[in-house]
């Protein structure tokens, strides 16, 4: 796998499968009344919530007229269609699976600065321990990681800048700001445009304009994915794998922790098979072991020494696949 030297992880705002690639052909979807967009509130998604979704998650989805270029990419390259959340939860917890393959949390902490807790092993870290680089643009799970260098926390701005001057890390790890990044409207909204998804979506792609524009398409693997469910509807149930036995949360304790709803990942890179819906089975941490194995780094957990490493998205021998045409 040595002809990737980029990888790049851009993580949006809770959306299920369903919700935005239910109507995908071939995709093991379900068709369900359209969602406005934006969204009129944002769906509780908590642990609690997740364990009544079956009479509460909100039964409604998009479709390629609001989310076009998705579909586009989709159809190119590579989408995983049996992908899956690491903790039934929200977002806090599965930002810190994708980055470390761990979280001692089910549900989102109180916001602490500086926040009390600290993960001893991640893949930032084990990067630096290996002397390759990374980056962490507009994210804040790596305030809870021990051991890492602070000043590869950038602001979300930043990253268009150095991919268009090609000059990427190793692995970036690609945050929106609010009012790109797709979570549907909070109870105080922060501007007219908060939870639109295709003003997301179209900022996702001038994300991939600059990787491209930056000559950097040659050996890069890019990885959109949604960090959790949202409180939308995914008619799929996540397989049980981890019961929830941490020290917070205990009114939680013996429910399901691993894995979560699924959401959407599409690959895309010059090696990324052409046109594909992959079933087989990814989580978050797949992401966090495809970029072990692709840079000869050891594992962090069981969780990581267990996963797919998403290899199934990528054909070696195909002649590369020339990049998405930038569009304005």
């Amino acid at each position: 796998m040595n002809k990737i030297n980029h990888v790049v992880i851009i993580v949006k705002e809770n959306h299920t499968f369903d919700n935005y690639f239910g109507t995908f052909p071939g995709a093991n979807g379900v068709r369900m009344a359209r969602s406005s967009n934006p969204p009129p509130k944002d769906p509780p998604h908590t642990h609690g919530a997740w364990l009544t979704r079956e009479t509460t998650a909100v039964r409604e989805q998009f479709v390629e007229r609001d989310i076009p270029a998705y579909f586009s990419y989709a159809k190119r390259f590579s989408l995983c269609a049996n992908y899956y959340t690491d903790v039934a939860g929200p977002s806090t917890p599965n930002h810190l699976m994708l980055l470390c393959a761990d979280s001692p949390i089910i549900d989102n902490p109180p916001r602490r600065n500086p926040p009390t807790i600290q993960i001893h092993s991640s893949l930032p870290k084990s990067l630096e321990q290996s002397r390759l680089t990374w980056r962490s643009y507009g994210g804040y799970a790596i305030d809870y990681m021990e051991g890492v260098n602070p000043k590869w926390k950038l602001p979300s701005d930043q990253f268009q800048v150095d991919a268009t001057a090609g000059r990427l890390p190793s692995v970036s790890w690609v945050y929106a700001p609010l009012e790109f990044d797709e979570h549907p409207p909070y109870s105080n909204p922060q501007g007219a445009s908060m939870g639109n998804v295709t003003k997301g979506m179209q900022w996702t792609v001038d994300q991939v304009n600059a990787i491209v524009r930056g000559g950097l398409w040659s050996d890069v693997a890019v990885f959109i994915t949604w960090d959790d469910w949202g409180g939308w509807y995914d008619h799929v149930e996540p397989p049980a794998a981890e019961v929830w036995n941490g020290n917070s949360h205990p009114g939680y304790k013996g429910s399901q922790f691993r894995f979560g709803p699924r959401v959407g990942c599409i690959v895309l890179g010059p090696h990324a098979r052409n046109g594909y819906v992959s079933k087989v089975f990814h989580s978050h941490v797949g992401l966090v072991k495809f970029c072990e194995v692709n840079f000869g780094l050891p594992t962090l957990n069981q969780r990581d020494a267990a996963a797919d490493d998403m290899t199934d998205c990528f054909d070696f021998r195909q002649t590369p696949t020339p990049a998405p045409p930038v569009i304005p």
